[in-house]
This record gives C-alpha cells, structure tokens and sequence, in this order.
C-alpha cells in the first residue's frame, strides 16, 4: 500500500454499530465486563481506548512499524524510552537537539545516574570515544533542531547492533512522509505528533513505533503504568489530521525550498541551515535517506545582531511569532530565548546556536505570499 492510500486507510475501518466512516471518540474512562476479567479488550481507558487504539495502527503502519503507542505529548513518548534504562547506564546523543529533550536528560534522568553524552554526531566516528560496556542508547534527531544537521542513521545502526545499543530517533521533524527510520535498522522511533502528524496546532502528543515485540511490551507496560497516554479527543483530531499527511508535506516541501533559495540569496541574510542545499553538511545522507528536505529552516542576519533579529520577527505578518512547529501555518521561532531556552547559553554557542538565529517552520500557505512577507520584513531590518 502506497504511503497517500496508508494515510487515508491504515488502522481505520468504518464503525460496526453505526457504519460511521470516522473512527468515533470513544469518550469513556472505564467499560463494562461480562464477567471479571472478561471484557472486549477494553477494562480501563488509561491502558486502552477504541480511538486511541485505531491511531497507533494508524501511527505504526505510516512509519513500517508493527507496533505504535500514543503518549499525552511527546516528552512523555521520550520519558517513557529512558525509562527502559537503568542507573549507571549511557546515553549518547546530539549536542544539537531540541531544548526540552536536552533539559529532561540533564536535569531529571542525570540526577537518578544516568550519563548523557552530547556530541557532534554528524560524523559518526565521532561517538567511538563513548562507547563502552555501559552504553545502551543512542538517540538521534535528524534534521536537528534548530540547526538541520543530519545524521546518518544506517551508521550508528551499524555501530550499535553488534554491541545490542538501540537506537531512537526523533523522526519529528522529517514526518513518515520524507524519513522512516525502522526501515533503515533504529530500533525507536519517537514522534512529536503536535507537529506534522497532527498539523493543525491543535493538538499536544506523542507517539512511539517499534518492530520488536519484547520491546513494545516492555514501552506498552511503562505507558499503563505511568499513565502519559493520549485521550480520545485529540486520537480522534490526529486521526483526521494524517489524512492530509502527503498532501500537507508535499506543499510544506515545496515551500520549503522556495523558501530556503529566497533567503539564501537576500543580501541582509547571512547564514542558511537547510539540508536541501548541496553545500549542507551531510546533504549526501539526507538525500539517501529522506525522500525531500522538507519545510524546517533557519537563519541568520548578515549583520549578527540579536536587536536585528527582534525586528524581523516583530515586523513579519504572515508568519507568527510562535513556539512549535508542523502547523499548516507559518511560524517563526527564536530558539534562543524560546524552545532552547533550557540549554545554558555556552553550550548553545559551542554547537552554533547563536541568540540571533531564527528558525521557520513553513507552512502550507501560498509560497509567493510567504516571500512578500518575508521581503518586507527584511526591509526594515
């Protein structure tokens, strides 16, 4: 089944009682047995729910997975991963990745004696030096947020498997629609479904998708047990939302690169992350392994000036000045003070997120409209 026919069909049928085409919200806490123990496979909605359950076959069949679990946002789907780990165990990862990740590494899972590595993992080689008989994960983000760098997932697989390390990604920023990582050996893959999955700004959630049995019960029994679960009306929201998935992406895509070249070529512009230009680092690798580059972008003034940068995003109309992503409508962002705010300033500096950098998410508006805005913009820079 092609990915438009999976978006449309995967894990929904029309309703058996009703013959309703929309998987119905099943706005219920608990459901009554035939007998104790005897039940339709629903006992309490905090381990399972209709809807809930038709959008994590939704989930998993749009990234190749074989099994998905929906989480209330997706913190929880990143919490419940590092709670497969143990004190004293490792954890590699980007010293470029998204700030509320960074800030649940460092300030809630160090302090229970897990080590956290953050590094450059745009070359591969360079996590060699981590790895021992501690190691058990390594999670990547690729594209990275907000500076796009991308990581080879293939090769930290390759490094990983033999020494059993799993790999997760964070596959928020690509979708399904551009990057599968399953397909390419990770073992997790973790999705902020408050983005493109659910693609209206309306809905707060995550999800992960694994193929190994043994790992989905081990996830699925620390999803009951610690209850970060998705309700019925937002399933229900990111149900109907996947169904535009390939329709939204494609534009987002084409904005995307509109976009990018526009601002590239703008002389008060000065640098341009976004992995679709040959000179990107590791274009090669996003052009193996995603199937376009998608509507993520970030830059900076010529002139470097954080005043500059307050003026833009103040003067632009079109785009709203605004945290999140994946929306059918365009936002800007400024990382610094905003989704990396967590991460001490130094540490920001030494991985190239300077407080002047702006990040786009392009939105599925008219490309030539966006552009004006932006031109304006830029002209009272």
């Amino acid at each position: 089944m092609k990915f438009a026919t999976k978006a449309v069909h995967a894990g929904v049928a029309p309703d058996p009682s009703t013959g309703a085409i929309m998987t119905p919200i099943f706005q219920t806490s608990t459901y009554v047995q035939d007998a104790p123990a005897q039940h339709k496979g629903f006992a309490y909605a905090r381990g399972a729910n209709p809807t809930r359950a038709a959008l994590q076959k939704s989930i998993a069949a749009l990234e190749n997975g074989k099994h998905a679990l929906c989480f209330s946002s997706g913190m929880g789907a990143t919490d419940a991963v590092i709670k497969l780990l143990q004190p004293g165990d490792e954890v590699i990862t980007s010293n470029d990745l998204y700030g509320g990740t960074y800030r649940m590494f460092k300030r809630i899972y160090e302090k229970f004696g897990i080590t956290f590595h953050f590094i450059d993992l745009t070359n591969a080689e360079n996590a060699t030096p981590y790895i021992n008989d501690k190691t058990k994960l390594i999670w990547l983000e690729t594209p990275t947020n907000p500076l796009m760098n991308i990581v080879d997932i293939s090769a930290f697989v390759e490094m990983a498997k033999p020494k059993k390390i799993k790999v997760a990604v964070d596959n928020t920023f690509a979708s399904p629609y551009l990057q599968n990582p399953l397909d390419l050996g990770a073992d997790i893959v973790m999705h902020s479904v408050t983005k493109y999955l659910g693609g209206h700004s309306d809905v707060i959630m995550g999800a992960l998708v694994v193929n190994d049995d043994a790992l989905h019960q081990e996830l699925a029994f620390i999803h009951n047990s610690c209850g970060a679960v998705s309700g019925p009306q937002d399933s229900f929201l990111v149900l109907r939302g996947i169904k535009t998935l390939h329709l939204r992406m494609e534009r987002h895509c084409i904005n995307g690169k509109l976009i990018a070249h526009f601002l590239k070529n703008h002389p008060k512009v000065g640098k341009v992350y976004w992995p679709g230009f040959e000179e990107h680092p590791n274009h090669a690798v996003a052009k193996k392994q995603m199937r376009d580059f998608g509507g993520m972008l970030s830059f900076t003034l010529k002139d470097d000036s954080i005043e500059k940068a307050h003026t833009l995003m103040k003067s632009v109309e079109l785009f709203s000045l605004a945290e999140s992503l994946g929306g059918v409508e365009s936002l800007i962002n400024h990382p610094a003070s905003m989704t990396h705010a967590s991460i001490p300033k130094e540490e920001r500096l030494k991985s190239g997120l300077t407080d002047s950098l702006m990040r786009l998410s392009i939105g599925v508006e008219d490309g030539e409209d966006l552009l004006a805005d932006l031109n304006q913009a830029l002209e009272k820079v």
